[in-house]
């Protein structure tokens, strides 16, 4: 066994071809052209790598063709049953083995609807050929299993000139011999970035990472390659470090080749700092008083402060009822205001994350008494709660194992079912009589619940037809007991530090909505085949924040005070095409929530929603939509989150909200009625600046400091304040436009939204001329997007 252990040490660092070694296990190389030809391992790895057994092929839940195989070979049986007894054995020809249809079809000896798949002087070939000449042997009982991928180099970093770097697989076994089989592995690339030969070597199409994805049976892992031009590592210099965070991303950079963008100023860092920690922007005066402070800790004294900050909990209170579906079809109105205020509150107590999630598994009784039970009234059956569970507290996307094996991870049917009938015991009990407003949605309940817990018959595995065992991810059949006992070990093991599941997934959702992107992304997919961008990193998170106690302000707090956080957004020539590492902020449209919030902020006034009472910020709505619109016209507030992808709820998904830019929002942005209506007002901050007795050139100051948070630069200045004191010549005739926007979107006095223009011609009106510039400044890039 030592022998063993150390030879599979050296060999994880090795990455030229190996021979046959004998360390007291059998390694098989290519060139001895694989001397067991078994249906369950190698012919089964043929049909993989030439796609046959694809969903797009003959995988397919239907087929293909009429030929049928098993998803990816996960029932050889039945691969084996379909080709040799289907359609009187035409498939296999023993008698005659080329002749055979599994040899014919492939090397387009005949027609074939998918193409040439190999040749017929291909290793696939000869293996086929082979097993047919043997005389077809179908799978068997005491086959060994593959235990395990090895995969050298793990991780490359290719440099310029250099263009190719090739993969090697061993296949470990369950009798203990060691195969070469990077012929019959699937290689998969994640993006653009490379392209990968069927014998593994892996090609540069343009500088970047991607993530391969390799494949051998039912075993998967992934290795990350990054091909990067050439550079010398001697010249980066990288900005003072403040954390392990640092540590490790500067770590990663180093490797690559590339320099960190500079550090962010002070006026960019204070405005990140509140829209990602608060959801909303510093006012003028604050974000002013932060640039003058000459206090040199001043940026970890303000991330302090911003954390103690009630926003801080509306913020989080908001993600979290996105993905517990606080909305009002199924929870009805009282129950989502119930419900969220209960999650406000949790974050209001600094509750600990893991008793967070233990309340919400363990709750029960009235929907409306005890908001907590409303996660379970939101997600109504055991499949649902079972996906739901695992997407949202463990990272863990199970749906493609409800009808077949995942092909993308470890989970069978049997895991699904075994996972979903641990909820088959949760039952609802109406209160009151549904009162629903619509007598065609099924899914609208209005009145309150109560969610009871009682033994049920468990849940059928949809393949075997009998019931399934009740089992948590990853483990062993064993008696998890039923009814409340069920919950609450489902509730321990599901939150205990030892659950790596639980711990990084929620760690690096706490990183995505600081950071603004995960380092696994999506989020809620951590598995083997998608790997994190900076594993010791998220280890190294995951373990801090089991040791703060699951406190997820101590997390934030950590990020923020990085100076990887701190970082400015503007590439250098080394990371302008980096998405993924960190190396400069990430930018990324604001929420709606955020970005109306920011509008109504600088404007001075809110704006309304229907439901609810004038003041309420867009980030502090309970739900989704209070009223109906076919009920209510919906309000300019209403159209606004619409419209910039404020999520139905109806998933437990990160992605249902939308945070991509579209053509109708550059229309809304230049043309809502809203936003007018808004700046008239006589207690909006516009109107009061423009009837003001101040100089032109301080309102244009406060306008700038108020919706970009930094002061204007000379050139906007003095086109600013030119254009409030109605100088014929305006700076866009002259040819000196300010960077922040091309050109000063007017509107004629009538405020039309159909009359917009390019404002040119000036008015003695300071009023419009007020109204004007700061309409400019909520259409900036620099406004509308988190840099």
């Amino acid at each position: 066994m030592h022998f063993k252990t150390a030879f599979l040490c050296l060999l994880s660092i090795v990455c030229l071809a190996v021979p046959t070694f004998s360390y007291g296990v059998d390694v098989y190389s290519p060139s001895e052209a694989f001397p067991k030809i078994r249906f369950e391992i190698e012919v089964e790895a043929v049909l993989a790598k030439a796609g046959c057994n694809m969903g797009a092929c003959h995988g397919n839940l239907k087929g293909k063709g009429g030929f049928k195989l098993s998803l990816r070979g996960q029932t050889p049986a039945d691969d084996y049953r379909w080709l040799q007894k289907e359609h009187g054995s035409r498939r296999l020809d023993l008698f005659s083995p080329a002749q055979s249809l599994i040899l014919q079809k492939p090397t387009s000896g005949v027609s074939h609807q998918g193409g040439t798949r190999f040749k017929t002087d291909s290793l696939e070939y000869s293996i086929l050929h082979r097993w047919l000449e043997a005389g077809a042997p179908g799978p068997q009982a005491n086959s060994p299993q593959v235990t395990n991928l090895i995969v050298t180099p793990l991780d490359s970093v290719v440099r310029a000139p250099r263009d190719s770097v090739q993969l090697q697989v061993l296949a470990e076994f369950t009798d203990g011999t060691l195969a070469d089989v990077t012929a019959l592995t699937v290689f998969e690339p994640s993006n653009l970035v490379a392209e990968v030969t069927p014998s593994g070597l892996v090609k540069r199409l343009k500088d970047g990472e991607s993530t391969i994805g390799i494949r051998f049976l039912e075993k998967q892992l992934a290795v990350r390659v990054a091909f990067m031009p050439r550079t010398s590592r001697r010249r980066i210099k990288f900005p003072s470090s403040q954390s392990y965070i640092d540590d490790l991303v500067f770590a990663k950079l180093k490797k690559l080749g590339i320099q960190p963008s500079e550090v962010a100023s002070d006026s960019k860092f204070i405005r990140r700092a509140y829209l990602d920690a608060l959801g909303i922007l510093p006012t003028g005066e604050e974000a002013q008083a932060f640039v003058q402070d000459q206090n040199p800790y001043k940026r970890a004294v303000i991330v302090e402060a911003l954390l103690n900050r009630p926003e801080f909990n509306d913020r989080w209170a908001l993600i979290w009822s996105d993905l517990l579906r606080n909305e009002e079809k199924v929870l009805d109105t009282k129950g989502v205001e119930v419900y969220h205020q209960w999650i406000r509150e949790s974050f209001e107590q600094r509750k600990p994350l893991d008793q967070f999630v233990r309340e919400l598994i363990v709750a029960s009784g009235s929907t409306y008494e005890v908001p907590n039970a409303n996660y379970w009234r939101a997600n109504r059956a055991p499949d649902v709660r079972a996906e739901t569970t695992a997407r949202t507290f463990l990272g863990v996307r199970l749906q493609c194992a409800k009808c077949h094996n995942h092909p993308f991870d470890r989970w069978t049917q049997d895991d699904y079912y075994d996972w979903a009938t641990v909820f088959s015991g949760i039952q609802y009990e109406e209160v009151d009589k549904n009162e629903r407003s619509d007598k065609f949605d099924k899914n609208e309940f209005v009145g309150e619940q109560l969610v009871k817990l009682a033994y049920k018959e468990e849940y059928t595995n949809a393949r075997t037809k009998q019931p399934a065992s009740p089992r948590f991810l990853g483990g062993t059949a064993h008696d998890i007991g039923i009814d409340q006992a069920r919950l609450d070990a489902l509730a321990e093991w599901m939150t205990s530090a030892e659950n790596q599941w639980f711990v990084k997934s929620q760690v690096n959702r706490i990183w995505f909505h600081i950071m603004g992107r995960g380092l696994v992304e999506p989020v809620d997919d951590l598995r083997v085949t998608n790997p994190p961008a900076n594993p010791e990193l998220l280890e190294a998170l995951a373990d801090d924040f089991v040791a703060s106690g699951f406190d997820v302000r101590k997390i934030v707090s950590r990020i923020m005070n990085s100076t990887t956080y701190q970082l400015s957004a503007t590439p250098n020539a080394t990371n302008q095409d980096d998405q993924q590492n960190y190396s400069r902020a990430i930018v990324k449209r604001l929420d709606a929530e955020v970005l109306l919030d920011a509008q109504n902020q600088a404007i001075g006034v809110p704006a309304k929603f229907n439901g609810y009472e004038l003041g309420l910020r867009a980030g502090q709505i309970p739900g989704v939509r209070k009223v109906k619109w076919r009920k209510e016209t919906p309000s300019s507030g209403d159209l606004f989150l619409a419209t910039f992808g404020k999520p139905e709820r109806m998933m437990a998904c990160e992605c249902e909200r939308s945070n991509e830019t579209t053509l109708n929002q550059v229309f809304f942005l230049v043309s809502d009625k809203g936003i007018g209506e808004r700046m008239e007002q006589k207690e909006s901050r516009v109107r009061q600046l423009a009837e003001s007795e101040l100089p032109d050139v301080e309102v244009v100051e406060l306008i700038y400091w108020s919706a970009l948070c930094r002061a204007p630069n000379s050139e906007e200045l003095q086109f600013g304040a030119a254009y409030l004191a109605n100088i014929e010549e305006s700076a866009a005739q002259s040819g000196k436009i300010p960077p922040t926007e091309a050109t000063v979107i007017g509107r004629r006095k009538n405020r039309s939204p159909d009359l917009l223009i390019d404002r040119t011609v000036r008015t003695d009106d300071r009023l419009s001329n007020v109204q004007d510039l700061t309409w400019a400044l909520l259409n900036a890039k620099e406004f509308v997007f988190r840099h």
